[in-house]
């Protein structure tokens, strides 16, 4: 099922199953921003992603003399249990607890919480994290949305491009076999702002930054004043990723990072990983930014 708000700008509907934002639309010209999840080449709009990103090593992580088979990614998206749990106006709230389900495969009592907002032309999306258990929690949290490019007919792939706030140098981190992060870099960015798109800057999969100095990046048209921007103030890394022939492009801000090719799978040390204690509530924001 999905629930939709809208204001004089836009309106957002979210499908209630993995609490997964699957329209964007200007209220005042109806066009959609958001990429259409055409089965046939990514059947995903925009998954939220908890209580990891990306691979585990060898599909589980170690806890306590344990091993536990966290999905890739984590298992809030696609994931029939989540449910709305607060609505207003201008906000939907999905949520989900732990469970002897979630117990199975991650062995932390959490309560998961997110929330889609409208303010103006900005959509608001806020993640709540709640430690209900008795000893300090593990997770990494982030968003994957994925955005039309080209947006308009008369535009191709290679019209757009990212334009980041401050001038970058940093390098992406090469994946290696089944998504794991490898140990050498790829030079990106030398002095500059932009990023061109083309259909085969993914032929190696994402990008993963780790120290970029922007926490915001625009996503532009050499075609179009449209403008899509991603504030990510509360975020580390950053991926950007398209599925080969995907008309998309995926701006990804995360607190966490895909396991490394080399890692111990010890769930404590693992990089970028967060850590809460009982009973405390951990917040954490994006926003993206609609502009004609």
């Amino acid at each position: 099922m999905n629930y939709s708000i809208e204001n004089h700008f836009l309106k957002i509907s979210v499908q209630e199953k993995g609490a997964e934002l699957c329209q964007i639309q200007s209220a005042i010209t109806g066009k959609g921003f958001l990429w259409d999840a055409d089965p046939e080449v990514w059947a995903s709009y925009a998954p939220v992603l908890f209580p990891v990103i990306g691979a585990i090593k060898d599909g589980f992580v170690n806890y306590k003399g344990k091993q536990y088979a966290v999905p890739r990614h984590g298992f809030i998206r696609n994931n029939a249990d989540v449910k709305l749990v607060d609505q207003t106006n201008d906000s939907l709230t999905f949520g989900l607890k732990f469970s002897e389900k979630t117990l199975e495969i991650y062995p932390f009592e959490f309560e998961f919480r997110i929330t889609y907002g409208l303010q103006e032309k900005r959509i608001i999306v806020n993640h709540e994290v709640i430690n209900h258990g008795n000893d300090e929690m593990l997770f990494s949290l982030g968003g994957h949305p994925a955005f039309k490019c080209p947006m308009h007919d008369n535009e191709v792939y290679e019209d757009y491009y990212l334009e980041f706030y401050a001038v970058e140098n940093d390098a992406t981190w090469l994946l290696e076999k089944d998504g794991l992060v490898g140990n050498t870099t790829k030079p990106v960015f030398e002095n500059t702002n932009i990023l061109h798109l083309n259909r085969h800057l993914f032929d190696n999969d994402a990008l993963i930054f780790k120290h970029l100095v922007s926490k915001q990046v625009s996503l532009r048209s050499t075609k179009s004043p449209q403008v899509i921007t991603l504030h990510y103030d509360d975020f580390k890394y950053l991926g950007i990723w398209a599925k080969p022939g995907g008309n998309f492009v995926c701006i990804e801000p995360w607190l966490g990072i895909a396991d490394s090719a080399d890692s111990d799978q010890n769930f404590e040390t693992k990089e970028g990983i967060l850590k809460l204690a009982a009973g405390n509530k951990f917040e954490a924001k994006f926003e993206i930014e609609i502009s004609e």
